[in-house]
């Protein structure tokens, strides 16, 4: 590693499954100290399997990968010891309370039982769990054990944390809870790898992300860097009868201001620079083509249009 502010690089990582399957696709990836970097896509797209092969659960086909400046394939036990891993299912110890959860693993990474008991203590705090101390984990909702799982993978302050889809399956107020951890611990001066299928997710959270599909980088960089990539200003979505769809995307391709529509799904997505008086447009053209419109809504460019400008499909699928 030739940079000093990196903490997580790939070159050509790749991984091949049984049966011709490629999961990740010589991905070149490089994560700068401090910062909250997002891997965004599909279910399938390849994340989880990144993810895998970062914190050495995944060992590569070929390629090479380094975090903070450890050869995770050459080293895998060192670079164990630089990394905190949350993963999608809940592994915390069932037979252990909230507290021995974080005790015995600041324990298992050479802590001595005063500083294991300071840092469990102090991050129950920084993660309102303090009065959940010696419940065992089984009472507590899946909000608060993800909060715990999360604490647990920094107690013992590791390079960077992996999350791999943190939110998934969480309530709305979960949700936002996390994501306020996780602030912190970015403000604090936290490497933070996360993997989601969730726009706003990446959007709220990430200072960079990148945006795969099928184990390929389509594109890199700020959540603005990548909206600002559509060059429109307003995405019209509208919905029609399936059997009219494609003929209403041409339409609406020739509309003033539409730099493009195209069908994703059951609906047509249009990009439009300049918003004013769009709608009526859009349904004028669509009457003088004899095209029912049952539903229309207009919003700024998010990173799903971006996703569909790479892909001709939907983020969400």
């Amino acid at each position: 590693m030739t940079v000093v502010d990196e903490v997580i690089r790939t070159e050509a990582l790749t991984k091949d499954y049984p049966g011709g399957i490629r999961a990740v696709d010589g991905l070149d990836l490089s994560v700068r100290s401090g910062e909250i970097f997002g891997l965004l896509g599909p279910n399938g797209a390849g994340k989880t399997t990144t993810a895998g092969m970062l914190t050495t659960r995944v060992v590569p086909t070929s390629g090479s990968a380094w975090v903070a400046g450890i050869d995770v394939v050459a080293h895998p036990v060192a670079a164990k010891q630089v990394i905190g891993v949350v993963p999608q299912t809940n592994t915390l110890d069932r037979s252990l309370s909230v507290f021995e959860n974080l005790y015995f693993h600041g324990r298992f990474f050479g802590m001595n039982a005063r500083t294991a008991r300071a840092e469990a203590d102090r991050r129950l705090e920084q993660f309102r769990l303090t009065d959940r101390a010696t419940q065992p984990v089984a009472a507590l909702s899946g909000g608060m054990a993800q909060r715990l799982m999360v604490a647990r993978a920094i107690l013992h302050r590791p390079a960077t944390i992996f999350l791999d889809e943190p939110t998934a399956g969480l309530d709305p107020q979960s949700r936002l809870a996390l994501w306020e951890v996780l602030g912190e611990l970015h403000a604090e001066g936290q490497t933070i790898l996360l993997t989601t299928h969730y726009m706003e997710e990446a959007d709220q959270l990430c200072d960079r992300l990148a945006i795969i599909d099928h184990g390929r980088l389509l594109a890199l960089g700020s959540p603005e860097e990548l909206k600002a990539t559509t060059g429109a200003d307003t995405i019209v979505t509208v919905v029609a009868r399936p059997d009219a769809l494609d003929r209403l995307a041409g339409v609406l391709a020739g509309v003033a201001g539409v730099q493009q529509a195209v069908r994703v799904d059951e609906q047509v997505v249009a990009q439009v620079e300049g918003a004013d008086g769009i709608v009526p447009r859009v349904f004028t053209a669509a009457e003088a083509a004899g095209i029912a419109i049952t539903d229309v809504s207009v919003a700024e460019p998010s990173l799903e249009t971006v996703f569909i400008n790479l892909t001709g499909k939907d983020l969400r699928e």
